[in-house]
């Protein structure tokens, strides 16, 4: 790594540094003059999530917000990409989805998980709700990459006589995987911000969202802070991890290309 790159990296941290001290800055000032259920001190908040870390309820509500998560982003990119790469490849079926994939952007949230309260456990629907609204993202991104494929190629194709599989590992493939992991990436922040609000509207037995909707209704605000800092550290982690993650598939991409 250059100095200069090295400098830029050092610039940015101290950027970020100095913004986390002024926010945590007034939010302190801002906590004096107000009661704690207003707004309580960050080292209150701090010492609640502190707390947090040594209760067996702390984890099992974690581990029931990531089980959720989890397996919303993947049906979610399963299904996107399933529905993406025919959309893509024709504009038949581009149009049979397009009235959908709209009214899907243009639901609140809100309705979305009410409606899906009526016809699903409250288990279910933090699910069935970010499947639905994360839906649109990867499905756009991947009909993008679709239709970003080099036409030459597929001409070569045709020439070469390649099989189904052989163009869509050799040149669908490798054309999408930069868009499947923009989609990806917008669709695992969007996934955790509707099944914690999902939890928290429908109050299942487990979960982040479940352990906000408690503290809000026992104005333990203090504690409801703590809540909400678990989940963006939750966020924070995936987001961490998937850029560890996709990485892996570059190699896969340049092969591809090169093959």
């Amino acid at each position: 790594m250059s100095s200069s790159t090295g400098i830029a990296k050092l610039k940015r941290t101290a950027a970020v540094l100095l913004s986390s001290a002024a926010l945590l800055g007034l939010w302190w000032a801002g906590s004096l003059f107000v009661s704690d259920v207003i707004l309580p001190p960050p080292g209150a908040v701090l010492r609640d999530f502190i707390q947090f870390l040594s209760r067996p309820g702390f984890y099992q509500a974690l581990g029931a917000t990531v089980r959720r998560g989890v397996e919303s982003f993947f049906i979610t990119l399963l299904i996107g990409t399933a529905v993406g790469i025919p959309a893509g490849s024709f504009s038949s079926v581009e149009l049979f989805f397009r009235p959908l994939l709209a009214v899907i952007k243009a639901t609140p949230v809100l309705s979305v998980i009410l409606l899906a309260f009526i016809w699903f456990q409250s288990g279910t629907v933090p699910v069935f709700a970010a499947v639905l609204m994360a839906f649109p993202v990867v499905v756009q991104n991947v009909m993008t990459g679709v239709r970003e494929i080099d036409r030459e190629l597929l001409e070569m194709a045709e020439v070469y006589r390649f099989s189904r599989r052989q163009k869509f590992l050799h040149i669908t493939l490798p054309a999408i995987t930069p868009f499947f992991l923009s989609g990806a990436r917008s669709a695992l922040g969007l996934t955790w911000k509707v099944v914690v609000a999902a939890e928290v509207l429908t109050v299942p037995r487990h979960g982040i969202g479940s352990a906000m909707q408690f503290a809000q209704i026992n104005l333990d605000t203090s504690r409801l802070l703590a809540w909400t800092l678990a989940a963006v550290l939750l966020s924070a982690a995936s987001e961490i991890l998937f850029d560890l993650v996709s990485p892996l598939l570059q190699p896969f991409r340049r092969k591809r290309h090169g093959h």
